[in-house]
């Protein structure tokens, strides 16, 4: 399933459940691998959603992440904190409601986010 949305505006007219696809979407535009969507809400006080995407080596992940803030950037949507950039294995961007969580695969299969938020309705998008 290719996944593509309008140009968001501005984060505060836009659900995050929108915000999340579009991280989701701008993460496919830098061939990101098994992304998927976990809504939090109800279950975190933390944030609404996660977005779960595995990158095959360093400067993929870097790729990804850049890509996402970039694309967010352009629409006005500003990243209040990130982690992780040069450690190779995981990146995470903080967007408030939606939090970006950028793993080299062998890593993301060891934290099993997916596993460990079991209870949280997922939406898996994979690419052609």
């Amino acid at each position: 399933m290719t996944l593509r949305l309008h140009r968001l505006s501005n984060q505060l007219t836009h659900s995050a459940h929108t915000l999340a696809r579009r991280i989701a979407d701008l993460a496919f535009s830098k061939k990101g691998n098994e992304v998927t969507i976990l809504d939090l809400r109800g279950i975190s006080n933390v944030t609404d959603y996660f977005v779960v995407v595995s990158g095959d080596a360093r400067l993929h992940l870097e790729a990804i992440a850049e890509g996402i803030e970039d694309g967010l950037r352009e629409e006005g949507i500003r990243v209040s904190g990130k982690e992780g950039h040069g450690g190779g294995r995981w990146i995470l961007l903080d967007y408030f409601d939606v939090v970006a969580h950028i793993f080299y695969a062998p890593v993301r299969e060891f934290y099993a986010l997916e596993k460990l938020w079991g209870d949280a309705p997922q939406e898996t998008f994979e690419t052609h």
